[in-house]
């Protein structure tokens, strides 16, 4: 190879490439998509091609081409070309004078997750992002994708429109990488909510009832569209993975993916968690699809784009993802409650949440929230969970001062009105004025105390008005500061809760646990052992700390709530009763 050539990316180009990809899976077996990009009317003397290193809605530089193996460049009549690889994501082919390059590579696929790619004996999974390259400087150019399934049988779903047998267009590059394909043995459900055609598209076996989902699919479609004034588009595909275990999704602007385990929809508890993630992935479509950051406005598939309001983004809609279910009437009021309560639970168990504040959690999601480690509930706040925290303080606070005339969702008209239709992207300061003009007063003091600063959140300041505390289960455990897991027979420490007693005697996680006070203990007798005990005595904790043996003697802390619950006031009177009423049962 030669020496890296100086990038030529037109500013105003005189002509315009044609773009389009072929995309086999000939072994699916193998787990390998075999990929050509042929570059048409090409004219400039070097051909600059990036594969991206993230996707939009999943904040991790995910560094994809890692990937990628077998790169080649060629003509037309198949003369190999000169390629300097100048970057990690980045090639430079130098055409040799020939208007046509046709670059071929193949990607393994061995991922199932909503943002990666996965190809096997069944289906073909592919994030665009994740498996095709663009050119820089002609990211507004059409691309046309070719599938070739591994079978004839195969079908092939995508929210991109099909020009030809197995041939999809998309208008530009953000286009195509907004656009998931699934390939292979699927379910297909066609339904119709608001005069709009829709999907349920499953991948997988499991216990899932198509028809039950689909009917409390619809509902929820029908509360969101109904918040925003009708559904921004003609077609909408609900992409489900069935997967041996895990879960998540991943919103795109005409579809979204869902993972979720094969068994997990049986069960009251089990389907409201499922129309939980459909409610959240089917709300992205608006918030944050359409209503995004200006920092997301345009993307960079090469690093970071920083924004410090991802948790409006994400954390305003895990809050809506809780109360749509319950508009829908999919869970009555107390089901709501006990799901809030959960939250709420997670939330104030998190020592995290006094140290790094919510604007700052949402601009460094790029280096923690995806990374965790032992240490991440001791020195991080999920934008998601703090998000849905002080989303929900926020429409309580707007309910309250206009007597239940407004609520949040007048913050999402608005949002949606002068940013979501146009897609503009919004800055912080515009998003705190609209709140603000919603709310009817500043909130400079409620954005330094509880966005930019780490005080405790006041859930009972705002719950009163609806007839509402929030109060902590009764503890009488005293207070050690691990968590433990069992994996046959080894006790192994998960996480030590900063400032704990544990913490302070130096005990780490992935430290083995042995005895207390000499008698073996294990994680599931843990607790009932502490039950022995009282707040300020001391027990000897035998470990393994790493490969030695270590018996550290720890004064027991007082009782910390492990459990919140939300319940009703003793007494209350009409406007507190009305309050709650709008708050879970209207709007």
């Amino acid at each position: 190879m030669t020496q890296a050539v100086e990038t030529i990316t037109p500013v105003t180009p005189i002509y315009v490439p044609k773009l389009a990809y072929q995309i086999a899976m000939s072994q699916p077996q193998t787990h390998l998509f075999e990929v050509k990009l042929i570059v048409s009317n090409w004219h400039g003397e070097l051909l600059d091609i990036k594969m991206p290193a993230w996707t939009p809605g999943s904040y991790l530089v995910r560094e994809y081409v890692r990937h990628l193996q077998d790169f080649s460049a060629l003509t037309s009549d198949g003369q190999k070309l000169n390629v300097v690889k100048a970057a990690k994501n980045h090639w430079q082919i130098q055409p040799g004078g020939s208007s046509e390059i046709i670059i071929n590579y193949r990607i393994f696929a061995n991922e199932l997750t909503v943002r990666t790619n996965h190809l096997d004996a069944t289906h073909g999974y592919f994030n665009p992002a994740a498996l095709c390259f663009y050119i820089p400087g002609y990211e507004y150019c059409p691309i046309e994708i070719k599938i070739i399934p591994a079978r004839p049988d195969w079908q092939i779903t995508t929210p991109l429109p099909e020009i030809s047998p197995q041939t999809f267009l998309a208008n530009d590059f953000d286009t195509l990488v907004d656009s998931p394909f699934e390939i292979g043995y699927q379910q297909i459900y066609d339904f119709t909510v608001l005069d709009k055609s829709h999907q349920l598209v499953v991948w997988g076996e499991g216990n899932l009832d198509p028809q039950i989902a689909i009917a409390d699919i619809k509902k929820i479609v029908e509360v969101e569209a109904k918040i925003f004034g009708g559904l921004p588009y003609e077609h909408y595909i609900f992409l489900l993975h069935l997967s041996p275990s895990g879960g998540g999704g991943l919103e795109h602007k005409n579809c979204c993916s869902l993972l979720y385990p094969r068994f997990g929809f049986k069960g009251s508890e089990k389907h409201n968690r499922f129309m939980q993630l459909v409610a959240h992935e089917f709300f992205h479509l608006w918030n944050v699809k359409r209503i995004r950051p200006a920092a997301l406005e345009k993307f960079d598939y090469e690093g970071e784009n920083y924004t410090p309001s991802l948790w409006f983004s994400e954390g305003t809609t895990s809050y809506y993802d809780l109360i749509i279910p319950r508009r829908a009437g999919i869970y009555d009021e107390q089901e709501f409650l006990a799901e809030l309560s959960k939250e709420i639970t997670r939330y104030q168990t998190t020592p995290g949440r006094l140290v790094q504040p919510l604007s700052e959690s949402s601009f460094d999601a790029w280096i923690k929230l995806y990374r965790p480690d032992a240490n991440s509930s001791n020195s991080q706040m999920s934008y998601y969970l703090k998000g849905e925290m002080v989303t929900l303080l926020l429409d309580l606070l707007i309910r309250d001062r206009t007597d239940g005339a407004k609520s949040f969702d007048d913050v999402l008209v608005a949002m949606w009105e002068q940013f979501g239709k146009a897609e503009i992207g919004f800055t912080e300061t515009q998003l705190k004025n609209i709140i603000e003009s919603v709310a009817e007063r500043d909130l400079t003091d409620f954005y330094d105390r509880y966005i930019h600063g780490i005080e405790e959140l006041p859930f009972n300041d705002y719950l009163n008005p609806f007839g509402l505390e929030l109060k902590s289960d009764e503890v009488t455990v005293p207070y050690l500061g691990i968590t433990v897991n069992s994996d046959r027979g080894k006790e192994t420490i998960k996480s030590v809760a900063a400032n704990s007693p544990a913490y302070l005697a130096g005990v780490d996680p992935g430290d083995e646990l042995l005895a207390i006070d000499g008698f073996k203990v294990t994680a599931e007798k843990l607790v009932d052992r502490l039950k022995l005990y009282q707040e300020g005595q001391q027990i000897n904790l035998t470990i393994f700390h790493g490969d030695r043996l270590m018996t550290l003697p720890i004064v027991l802390a007082k009782p910390q709530p492990q459990k919140y619950h939300l319940q009703g006031l003793g007494n209350t009177v009409d406007r507190q009763r009305q309050l709650f009423k709008d708050w879970v049962s209207h709007r």
